[in-house]
């Protein structure tokens, strides 16, 4: 994959299944690995430790979010978050997995997406206009 930023489907599992992750999730990709943007349900989540790594919310307001660095997108990932929504921290144990065939690069605009549905639009009336006028040829030959 290229260098850039890219929606990618991910779904959660573990847990009591009442926690859940926003998906898609936006996947960062660049020389240094991917990393994907994960914002779970709920704004009590303090910390997550991936592959042996700490990692800590980027953001202080809202549900908690964390950059999971993410080795492959053909494997599940195992993590563990720490919760304080219980009367004191838990740590519970979640599996990550990422739809691969999801992924579509990000950032593309409304009206970039009006202007494909237009040529879109354009194409099959030209295509209606022209397989018209092959029928009244053969009518008339």
């Amino acid at each position: 994959m290229n260098d850039g930023t890219y929606m990618v489907d991910v779904s959660l599992s573990g847990g009591t299944g009442r926690s859940s992750v926003k998906s898609p999730a936006e996947l960062t990709v660049s020389e240094s690995g991917m990393t994907a943007r994960i914002e779970w349900s709920s704004p009590y989540y303090d910390l997550m430790i991936v592959d042996g790594e700490r990692l800590l919310p980027v953001n202080t307001d809202g549900d908690s979010v964390f950059l999971v660095p993410v080795a492959s997108l053909a494997v599940p990932l195992d993590v563990q978050a720490e919760t304080v929504a219980m009367s004191e921290p838990h740590l519970i144990d979640y599996t990550l997995t990422f739809d691969a065939s999801s992924v579509k690069a990000s950032g593309g605009s409304p009206l970039s997406w009006i202007a494909g549905a237009a040529f879109l639009v354009s194409a099959a009336a030209a295509a209606f206009v022209i397989g018209r006028r092959i029928r009244k040829r053969r009518q008339h030959a």
